[in-house]
């Protein structure tokens, strides 16, 4: 299970360390092997192999016909990456995945249940400011009306 945010930094050769609340998840889970894909949001997903491969398999088995659905599979399939983390936690991002998400050198990590999205710093915190009404809209949807933490 994935919570939390935190900001890593890339190295000059494009690898990105995992902190250790996640990293012990992904070894636990998948013994560090991971799956890093594109998502329509413009960040990218990571999960633990075993809990990709079930989405994969449910993806692949979706019809090509309906352009939409096409589209996903292409993105979220086509974009999938294989790899592994290395002695040192570390995770490295294919060039075209690190275009994709339009990484620099700050990348959001949040824990998202069973994967872990990576965002471009800037990117986030719109998304963050989007979801407070800091854009201009109100502040919280109607079905969030009296909801309480």
């Amino acid at each position: 299970m994935f919570r939390g945010v935190a900001t890593v930094s890339l190295d000059s050769k494009s690898r990105l360390v995992v902190p250790a609340r996640y990293r012990d998840a992904l070894l636990v889970e998948g013994g560090g092997r991971v799956v890093v894909t594109a998502d329509p949001t413009r960040c990218l997903l990571l999960y633990a192999l075993a809990e990709w491969e079930p989405i994969e398999k449910k993806l692949n088995s979706l019809s090509d016909f309906d352009p939409r659905t096409r589209g996903l599979k292409q993105l979220l399939v086509g974009y999938a990456h294989d790899t592994e983390m290395d002695m040192a936690g570390r995770i490295l991002l294919p060039p075209m995945l690190k275009k994709f998400a339009d990484f620099d050198k700050n990348v959001v990590m949040v824990g998202q249940g069973n994967k872990i999205e990576l965002w471009n710093e800037a990117r986030w915190d719109d998304k963050i400011n989007q979801a407070l009404g800091f854009d201009g809209r109100d502040a919280l949807p109607p079905e969030l009306e009296g909801f309480t933490l």
